[in-house]
């Protein structure tokens, strides 16, 4: 038997589809990816009426329309598809990002997914997107080019790991699809990126050796079985969730550029799936025209080939010249636009759709085919669209803030009557209340002074306003008669004779404030915070012994102080967006009970992340060899918490942790098969594919309920979390120990009460076997642990299916 798996090892391997075997990884297993042809039309699945409108639009085109209506032209957004004004069609405005609409003016600046993942609070996560919806759609934005579910998160320095959710993709899955519910309800698209296994910035694109040869972006290299139960399960989410794109991502996959890999494109987004929209590219990420269109991509931005380049795109005329010759079938075309054009009027953006706020316009960004285009701008500038976002702003700051100790009840702060406000994320930004969206343009610690809203690049937001921790902390002090001083500097507080000014001393309370920058185009050097962060806890705690950390912080952070006694309280803020310092105050005087669970595991160690770190080394920066950026994957499943369990390593606050003012406790836990009988199968039973795969993946088999009680003094929120241990497979890779499958946040009053509810779908039940390529149920028992955190289990029953 052992020699026959082998042998179907050898012959999976050949069309990329092989598990790594037992851990046993073999790199020459997954430098290829299999072709999947021809690119599947769309059936406009969902959206019937709307592929009607979208066929009698195309009806009326000429094939040089045709080429233009997929690629990218200047104008004044960020990406644009030019309008044909004989047929009505104002053309595509395409802006950034997955935070805010980035470069707009009197525009919000929401709190990061990262911040947005830490509230596990699903209504928080629509509202954020229905808001972000109606500001794009306000100023005439057709897409938004958010949310973010690649990276992931798998490695823990990943510079863009903010403008996403959560290393775990069931949290993610969740939190992508609420945000496109929001969005999409508001009529503007949503386009959902970077697809797929976009985890590093480093060497995400090619580049170029002094004698000009170019190296290859680094190539993602992922086994099947990981590829769908992590990286590619919230693109399920998404396509479900009536996603109308979808972008592809800089890197490789499995040795194909992703942006014309047919596996990922055609076979598993297309067919699996089932989504009916379209496909974009990255900015520059498209690198050649027939082959990537014929492998799934359906439009080309910015039209432009490289990246911040003036030149013709590979899409443009080459494709009128290809269709001529042969060589592209006008039918694949025709897909393309049927697929941009079926969301545009399934969103109804043909009718009322508010015209393209001229402030807004970012003019010469890029030079591109056609090279004059004229776009229909609104008449009034600065549009005010902010609303009263305010207020959800505030909330979801607070959401996403994360307790992680609190010491003798050092929080919420009673009164103290001298605060001392140190560090340098403490006070007001002096740069300018925009984080330059250039990738390239600042050090890998950002600006020194001033507080940190949001990370750096595109995914970033142009702030009307800020409100910075030490003005709002002053503010309510003011209310109880309280000193406050303050010292923003690090480089004087790395000592503690830095510390001398403060008088009295030492204060009642001394909080102290930690950052750490992370942007497009750079990953993290280290997990600690910046600015010599360790060095001013330290010299702070020397002197103060109730010492209060915050960090805002564009990923997780390792923290060496943790267990200092005179460290008495912690709280990571996260990105937490232009009320920054409100939500904080809210948190510290209590006049919100912290509810913030982290969406990712805080070791001990920067060590401890070492099982899937950046690929870099300073061989590749030199390398002369095209194809050397190789990054494996060979951990598998096991990244975050499912590593840690998985090895039992001990960390110092898991995944899904966080404390309250209150307590809370789970009981009695059952769980029934409300599927009927005993009629379930190990495979889904075969029906016609819809958006997010076969439907049956998605039918509720079983129902966990269990009993959350307030047992504290202080009404608050929670967060019961469910994670199953489903079996392991013989001859396939470790299967994670627990995987999250359920959660909800639970608002009590003290001693109160309530039932919540967990559905357990087919999909959540399921590994998906590399040899059947299906989503199959496993034999055996599934274990059901319900608790607080992904290590503080309550409640524990086990279940077969089969």
């Amino acid at each position: 038997m052992h020699h026959h798996l082998n042998t179907i090892a050898v012959t999976l391997a050949a069309i990329g589809l092989a598990g790594a075997q037992n851990s046993s990884w073999n790199h020459n297993l997954f430098t290829s990816s299999p072709p999947v042809y021809p690119s599947p039309e769309t059936a406009g699945t969902g959206w019937e009426a709307a592929l009607a409108q979208a066929e009698a639009f195309l009806a009326n085109l000429t094939l040089e329309e045709k080429a233009g209506m997929v690629t990218g032209c200047s104008g004044p957004c960020v990406g644009n598809i030019a309008p044909i004004e004989r047929l009505g069609f104002d053309g595509l405005c395409l802006q950034d990002g997955p935070l805010a609409i980035r470069q707009a003016t009197y525009a919000s600046v929401f709190p990061a997914g990262l911040t947005t993942a830490a509230s596990w609070d699903k209504g928080l996560m629509y509202t954020r997107g229905l808001y972000m919806g109606q500001e794009f759609k306000g100023k005439g934005a057709n897409v938004a080019l958010g949310p973010v579910v690649g990276p992931l998160g798998r490695n823990a320095r990943g510079g863009r790991n903010w403008e996403g959710f959560s290393p775990d993709p069931f949290l993610t899955g969740i939190a992508v699809e609420q945000t496109i519910w929001g969005m999409q309800s508001t009529g503007l698209q949503a386009c959902v990126k970077h697809y797929i296994g976009n985890e590093q910035e480093t060497q995400r694109n090619p580049s170029i050796t002094k004698n000009g040869t170019t190296i290859e972006a680094v190539s993602s290299n992922i086994d099947d079985r990981t590829m769908h139960e992590l990286y590619s399960w919230p693109f399920a989410n998404a396509v479900r969730s009536g996603v109308a794109s979808v972008m592809c991502s800089y890197n490789r996959v499995n040795g194909s550029y992703s942006c014309e890999n047919s596996k990922t494109l055609n076979g598993i987004l297309k067919e699996e799936f089932g989504f009916q929209g379209y496909v974009m590219s990255d900015w520059g990420g498209t690198h050649s025209g027939v082959p990537s269109i014929n492998a799934g991509l359906d439009m080309d931005m910015p039209g432009t080939i490289g990246f911040f380049v003036s030149d013709n795109s590979y899409f443009g005329s080459n494709i009128t010249t290809a269709v001529n010759n042969g060589s592209l079938s006008e039918a694949r075309l025709d897909d393309m636009i049927k697929r941009i054009m079926t969301p545009y009027f399934h969103l109804k953006q043909n009718t009322d759709y508010p015209s393209i706020d001229p402030s807004g316009a970012i003019g010469g960004f890029f030079s591109v085919e056609p090279t004059t285009v004229q776009f229909p701008l609104g008449t009034v500038a600065n549009v005010d669209v902010r609303a009263n976002h305010a207020t959800l702003i505030r909330e979801l700051g607070s959401a996403g803030t994360v307790l992680l100790k609190n010491v003798n009840n050092a929080l919420p702060l009673k009164a103290p009557k001298n605060i001392a406000v140190l560090g340098n994320d403490a006070g007001d930004l002096i740069n300018g209340e925009y984080f330059d969206s250039s990738p390239y343009s600042q050090n890998a610690f950002g600006f020194e002074y001033g507080t940190l809203p949001v990370g750096g690049g595109s995914g970033t937001g142009r702030m009307s306003y800020l409100v910075d921790p030490l003005t709002a902390i002053k503010a309510r002090a003011a209310q109880d008669g309280s000193l406050v001083q303050w010292i923003l500097n690090n480089t004087l507080l790395s000592t503690p004779s830095g510390l001398s000014s403060l008088a009295p001393s030492p204060p009642d309370v001394c909080l102290v404030f930690l950052k750490t920058w992370a942007q497009e185009g750079l990953d993290r050097s280290t997990l600690l915070a910046d600015w010599n962060s360790t060095a001013v806890v330290e010299s702070v705690t020397s002197v103060c012994n109730n010492t209060i950390v915050v960090t805002h912080s564009g990923g997780l952070n390792v923290m060496p102080w943790a267990n200092n006694p005179n460290v008495t309280a912690i709280l990571a803020a996260h990105l937490p967006g232009t009320e920054s310092g409100n939500s904080l105050v809210d948190i510290l005087y209590g006049d919100v009970n912290p509810s913030g669970r982290l969406p990712y595991t805080i070791a001990k160690t920067q060590e401890d992340y070492s099982f899937a770190d950046i690929t870099n080394s300073t061989a590749l920066a030199t390398t002369t060899n095209p194809n050397a950026w190789q990054s494996d994957f060979e951990e598998g499943l096991l990244i975050d918490y499912r590593h840690f369990d998985y090895y039992n390593q001990s960390v110092q606050y898991e995944f899904g942790f966080g404390l309250s003012y209150s307590t809370f406790d789970i009981s009695s836990l059952s769980v029934s098969n409300v599927y009927g009988g005993s009629n379930i199968t190990s495979t889904p039973p075969p029906a016609k594919i819809i958006p997010g795969g076969n439907p049956t993946l998605w039918d509720v088999l079983y129902r966990a309920t269990v009993t959350v009680s307030n047992t504290g003094d202080i009404a608050g929120a929670t967060v019961p979390q469910l994670y199953l241990s489903l079996p392991q497979i013989p001859s396939e890779d470790p299967t994670p120990l627990h995987v999250l499958r359920g959660f909800e946040k639970v608002s009590l009053q003290p001693g109160q009460s309530t039932v919540v509810n967990f559905d357990l779908t087919r999909r959540d039940l399921s590994y998906w076997s590399v040899f059947q390529q299906e989503w199959i149920i496993a034999a055996g028992e599934i274990g059901v642990s319900v608790g607080l955190s992904s290590r503080d289990f309550k409640a524990t029953s086990s279940f077969r299916v089969l």
